[in-house]
Parts: C-alpha cells; structure tokens; sequence
C-alpha cells in the first residue's frame, strides 16, 4: 500500500512538473526585475518560521501538561 501511494505521488509530481513546459512567468520576471522577489521570499520564510516556532511551543507545553498527568 506504502508503495503504491508514494508511486502515485511520484507520478503526481512528475506530471506537475512537465505541465509548466519551461514558459516563462512575466509576473515573476517584473519582481526580479525591480527586486520585490526577495521581498515575497523574506515574508514567506518569516511565516512559516513563526508557524514552526509556534508549533514547538505549543508542542512543549503539551508534553509538559502530559507529564504532570
């Protein structure tokens, strides 16, 4: 079953990545251009930093409440 679901995975991967067939994205160009894609990368990375911190906390908190219990 493991197997057969990480083929369809591949598979599923395989195709996404065949599907952008090498074209170009304007929008994406014009931020590099003018320097705004570093901006979009910064915030993206400061957010899931503050979801994986804050994911920790919670984490140690409830281990330690299961402790006391």
């Amino acid at each position: 079953m493991k197997k057969l679901v990480s083929v369809l995975l591949m598979l599923l991967c395989f195709v996404a990545v065949k599907a952008q067939n090498g074209a170009s994205v304007e929008m994406a160009d014009k931020m590099r251009s003018e320097g705004k894609i570093y901006v979009v990368i910064g915030t993206i990375v400061i957010v899931f930093a503050g979801i994986t911190i804050y994911l920790f906390s919670i984490d140690r908190r409830l281990r330690k409440i299961e402790k006391e219990k």
